[in-house]
């Protein structure tokens, strides 16, 4: 346990550097049918986050870490069952969903927003940031009641030296908000519009779209320049100006036409499927990280992890950066009451299956 602390450490530690910055891409869809779909991407290019799926039962007893990685920090009893990925250790859930329907995803925020400091006189109301989604998907059911809960206690930073977070939570309703901690102060603000990346602000990313106010789906019509005829070069042209780069702006904008462009489909399955789809176009080559050649570690791709979250069905799904193949868990088919808690690595073979055709 010790040497998995420390290995953890020095990753959030490496996160302070933009150029290892954990980068995260959010969206929301709604199907017809009246369910909502959370979908997010995870980054890191540094090495092998060692992603973990967990099954955390009703009853289940956890003690906060707080800074310095010390197991000092708040006890907290899972009030409801919930599953979800972890990152390092099996304890730092970055994305989960609890049986009653609440969702909550961790984002990083390099040099925005600010803790407080760890006082050990405040341990028994503490806790590190990397543990904020298992505290709010063990005690809460819905977006109110974290709001009115997390005034009660103390955010600290799990390594000083680490990037900050922010987080997206949304309940069953499917209301959503952002949680920004700035000051040491929680900052909610409402997203109807379900889009989340990393920093700045979650207001100066909205803020920010105003500048993409000519862009619309679809060709864009012919046009007349002093008598020469301007057509399109091809389909999409009414995205011409979106722009094309990682950085957290640029992804925010990209999900946020992305998928108010997306067709609506009829089920929840279906709205699954097309988010996939969508955060195809947000998976991060490794080596575009680091400067030529300096790629530090053997792993197939920077998005480690996407996964997926039906609020109203209660089914989580991921596919990894090893195995493109969606995998599912729905919540109501266990019974939290009973289940003994569970943590295995969400890929079994860290390597992509490819299926021969049988031809005859």
């Amino acid at each position: 346990m010790k040497k998995n602390i420390l290995m953890w450490m020095a990753v959030a530690a490496g996160l302070m550097f933009p150029r290892m910055a954990g980068a995260c891409t959010g969206i929301t869809l709604k199907s017809s049918d009246g369910a909502t779909v959370l979908a997010r991407t995870i980054e890191w290019g540094g090495s092998d986050l060692n992603s973990r799926y967990v099954v955390v039962p009703r009853g289940y007893e956890q003690q906060a870490y707080v800074t310095g990685g010390q197991k000092a920090g708040m006890k907290f009893t899972a009030r409801y069952g919930y599953v979800g990925v972890a990152v390092e250790l099996e304890d730092f859930v970055a994305e989960g969903l609890n049986e009653a329907g609440l969702s909550a995803g961790l984002f990083y925020f390099p040099n925005y927003g600010g803790y407080e400091t760890y006082d050990p006189a405040k341990g028994e109301t503490s806790i590190s940031d990397l543990q904020l989604v298992p505290w709010m998907l063990a005690g809460f059911k819905t977006v109110d009641e974290v709001k009115e809960a997390i005034r009660g206690i103390h955010v600290v930073s799990s390594d000083p030296r680490a990037s900050t977070a922010h987080w997206r939570i949304a309940d069953a309703s499917g209301r959503q908000v952002v949680l920004e901690i700035v000051d040491g102060k929680p900052c909610f603000y409402e997203n109807p519009l379900g889009v989340l990346t990393n920093s700045p602000g979650f207001e100066w990313q909205m803020t920010n779209l105003n500048n993409y106010v000519n862009l619309f789906p679809g060709g864009a019509e012919k046009k007349q320049l002093d008598g020469v005829t301007l057509s399109a070069f091809g389909a999409g042209s009414g995205f011409l100006g979106i722009p094309g780069d990682v950085t957290p702006p640029s992804r925010f904008v990209r999900a946020a036409f992305y998928q108010a462009s997306s067709p609506v489909q009829a089920t929840a399955r279906k709205t699954v499927l097309q988010a996939f789809q969508i955060l195809n176009n947000f998976d991060i080559p490794v080596g575009i990280e680091f400067p030529d050649g300096k790629v530090p570690a053997d792993i197939p791709s920077a998005t480690q992890w996407t996964s997926a979250t039906d609020v109203r069905n209660l089914v989580f799904y991921y596919r990894t950066m090893w195995n493109s193949a969606i995998r599912s868990i729905d919540l109501k088919a266990i019974d939290f009451s009973k289940v003994k808690y569970r943590s295995a690595p969400v890929d079994e073979v860290k390597e992509q299956p490819i299926v021969p055709l049988a031809l005859k």
